[in-house]
């Protein structure tokens, strides 16, 4: 747990990957690792998640740290670990749920956007508490919540933009997901491969 741990943090930046079949979501992997970056999560909106995070796993391995999102079941969890996923992503939290995800191994992020979500997160034992939708507040939010949560670790998402990753790193986020800004479904379902990469490079540009 803390090498991967250890391994999420390092990637500062995760793209979110919501596609509209696994192969889209293979070829947007493969675009984002091109433009330099490392962190992947595949979400379980995408239909054959289990078999692209396989795919994933197998065709890069340690070269990218690997996760899965929007898990909502256990079974979600345990498919994903058992593919390749390094870390596991809810878009909210529910205690039986990161139970669940927990017991896996792997890294746990869970949804939270309230103190006292927060709080509910750190006592469920959730290992990053993922800010969703950070949009709502930006990065001021996130600077608000740093004060009475100075050691909880936070990886904002939504709204993290090219503009705005200084801002929200300064904020406090040990890390970041990046979704429509980045890589969103109706890209990949266009087959915009290469803005894909060129907006990657950008955000690893940025990290730099």
């Amino acid at each position: 747990m803390t090498v991967s741990l250890d391994r999420a943090r390092a990637a500062r930046v995760f793209a979110v990957i919501r596609a509209r079949d696994g192969a889209g979501a293979l070829n947007a992997v493969e675009s984002i690792v091109r433009g330099g970056l490392t962190g992947i999560e595949i979400t379980y909106t995408t239909p054959g998640a289990g078999d692209a995070l396989a795919a994933a796993a197998d065709r890069y391995g340690d070269a990218i740290v690997l996760g899965a999102g929007t898990i909502r079941t256990p079974a979600q969890a345990r498919e994903a670990v058992a593919a390749g996923a390094e870390f596991l992503v809810s878009p909210g939290l529910d205690d039986g749920l990161v139970s669940a995800m927990r017991a896996t191994g792997a890294v746990t992020m869970a949804g939270a956007l309230t103190p006292t979500e927060v709080m509910r997160a750190e006592a469920l034992g959730v290992d990053l508490v993922k800010v969703f939708p950070a949009s709502l507040g930006g990065p001021s939010y996130l600077r608000s919540l740093r004060g009475p949560f100075p050691d909880t670790p936070f990886m904002p998402t939504g709204g993290v933009a090219v503009a705005n990753l200084e801002e929200w790193f300064g904020a406090g986020a040990v890390a970041v997901g990046a979704g429509s800004e980045l890589c969103s479904a109706d890209d990949i379902a266009a087959g915009r491969f290469d803005d894909i990469e060129a907006r990657a490079r950008e955000y690893a540009e940025a990290l730099a």
